[in-house]
């Protein structure tokens, strides 16, 4: 069977960002040093878009079920300042504010209060733009901010796509007691992350699985390999049991992994 072919999405057509401006992700098609790591700038942002559609199995089905999860678990339990009741949702780690999109999409502009935040300013300035371009009556606010120290304010909904995998270990714990505290009774958190296996079979074989998927999507040997590396001590998996103990111990009764591709898992908690 050849893998040279791109591999559609499974989903309707849910575009990650609504920008001419895309560009075909090339970093990696040259040798880098040894010691260069992964950094989510100015560069990653250029080609972001193709990035995750090329590297991230199951990345628009994530998105798209965002809203269907939001209708039904945001209640309208905030109020804003001119005492309108809204659902507040907390995009953390939003990159160029894909989620957020997803939602503003299925959602009237009076309906939601979205806070999307990223530490990385190359990231946040292209998706202030972005959401303002595409949505410019709904009531979204990007921040520059490391999660670890940003204050949440009660909400309805919390999102961490793709992005506790790049905090220390040491630091996890300590956002997801916040978000904890933060969510109202019967609010979510959707987490999604790359694992991996405890299994070293198993782990080798979704690995290679992985590494297929990425040839499929037109990834050189270079291209996957630089990419490793470059990631090596950025980006660290835990597998999906320590996602659910560390829920467990933070406070979340109730949570489970509701979309699976490969290494790649959402899990939903419920406060």
């Amino acid at each position: 069977m050849s893998l040279s072919n791109p591999l559609p999405d499974a989903t309707v057509q849910l575009d990650i960002v609504k920008s001419e401006a895309v560009q075909h992700d090339t970093l990696f098609t040259t040798p880098l040093d040894k010691a260069a790591r992964f950094s989510f700038d100015e560069q990653v942002v250029a080609c972001f878009p193709d990035m995750i559609r090329r590297s991230v199995p199951g990345y628009g089905q994530v998105l798209a079920m965002l809203p269907i999860f939001a209708k039904r678990h945001c209640k309208y339990r905030q109020q804003t300042s001119n005492g309108q009741r809204v659902s507040r949702i907390y995009d953390l780690g939003c990159s160029l504010g894909g989620a957020s999109m997803a939602l503003a999409g299925d959602f009237a502009p009076h309906d939601l209060q979205i806070k999307a935040v990223d530490i990385s300013p190359a990231m946040t300035s292209e998706a202030r733009k972005l959401l303002r371009d595409n949505y410019p009556e709904h009531d979204i606010e990007v921040v520059t901010a490391d999660i670890r120290e940003f204050e949440l304010e009660t909400c309805d909904m919390v999102i961490l796509n793709l992005t506790l995998q790049f905090l220390p270990a040491a630091d996890r714990v300590a956002v997801l007691e916040k978000i904890y505290k933060a969510l109202s009774p019967g609010g979510i958190l959707v987490l999604t992350e790359k694992t991996h296996a405890f299994d070293e079979q198993a782990d080798a074989w979704l690995v290679e699985r992985y590494y297929d998927f990425k040839r499929a999507n037109g990834y050189s040997e270079m291209e996957i390999s630089g990419k490793r590396n470059a990631l090596e001590n950025v980006l660290i998996t835990d597998t999906l049991d320590e996602h659910h103990e560390r829920l467990d111990n933070v406070g979340f009764a109730r949570h489970l992994t509701w979309f699976q591709f490969l290494n790649f898992v959402s899990i939903v908690a419920f406060k």
